[in-house]
């Protein structure tokens, strides 16, 4: 009997351990793609645990984990161009935590960066970044503009510890009436240029025409010359001579010669 108490006595004493060690566990696993940020007292500490398996002093001391993968952050914002047309933009960045300062980040910011420090900041330098140029330049220099956003995301953001790997315009809209204009400019374009074209092809057919002509009037020249060298009417009587068939006409008119011959000669 004696024996089976003790038995309970140490099942009871065991549970007990079990649950005061599953509350007061020592060790924390900090995970791939994750940094430990250590808390004694609630007080931020400069040690920063890397991932793995680390014992921790229980009760004083607690872990927050931060993520120092490559987030993405999303954002619509609206704008005004240089020349004060609505710039409806979505832009897409890609961020990662300074892992070495993921201490500095959770002390200021907590884990709200992306409320507190990342969304003001994209609507604002877009604003910035549109304001810069016209609304049409904003589609024919997306680059720079991009680059723009880019150049001030990374020095406003790095000021917090937050890296800025790249970033994304994925949309700009304009307003119905801009649009409107836009695609009224560029079908005036293509008719210019659709008349452009024709007259040219018209040009191209004149000059083609004249050139043909004088051609001709060439070939007149050169025959009309021939003919003068090799005997002038005799020498055309002689092509009709070569041309005819030998047939003389049926009826006979008055006082008209036979053909070819010269009585006179």
């Amino acid at each position: 009997m004696q024996s089976e108490k003790k038995a309970i006595v140490a099942t009871i004493i065991a549970v007990v351990a079990v649950i005061v060690f599953l509350i007061v566990n020592p060790f924390v696993k900090v995970g791939a793609g994750q940094r430990g940020v250590v808390l004694k007292w609630g007080a931020v500490q400069a040690t920063i645990l890397d991932e793995g398996i680390h014992w921790i002093t229980p009760l004083s001391k607690k872990v927050k984990k931060m993520d120092v993968t490559i987030q993405v952050e999303e954002a619509k914002a609206t704008a005004s161009s240089k020349d004060l047309q609505t710039v409806n933009s979505e832009v897409t960045i890609n961020y990662h935590l300074d892992a070495d300062k993921v201490n500095v980040i959770y002390q200021d910011l907590k884990k709200d960066y992306s409320k507190r420090i990342i969304e003001p900041a994209i609507q604002e330098f877009i604003k910035k970044a549109t304001a810069q140029y016209t609304a049409e330049e904003v589609i024919t220099k997306r680059e720079n503009v991009k680059e723009d956003l880019k150049n001030a995301l990374i020095e406003n953001l790095s000021k917090n510890n937050i890296i800025v790997d790249d970033i994304f315009i994925t949309d700009f809209r304009f307003s119905e009436s801009f649009d409107s204009a836009i695609e009224a400019k560029v079908t005036a374009e293509q008719s210019a240029l659709e008349a452009q074209n024709k007259l040219e092809q018209v040009k191209f057919e004149a000059a083609q025409r004249v050139a043909k002509a004088e051609a001709e009037a060439m070939a007149i020249k050169i025959q009309a010359g021939a003919i003068a060298k090799q005997g002038g009417k005799d020498y055309v009587a002689l092509k009709a001579i070569e041309k005819w068939n030998g047939i003389l006409p049926a009826q006979m008119i008055p006082n008209a010669t036979l053909p070819f011959i010269n009585l006179s000669k």
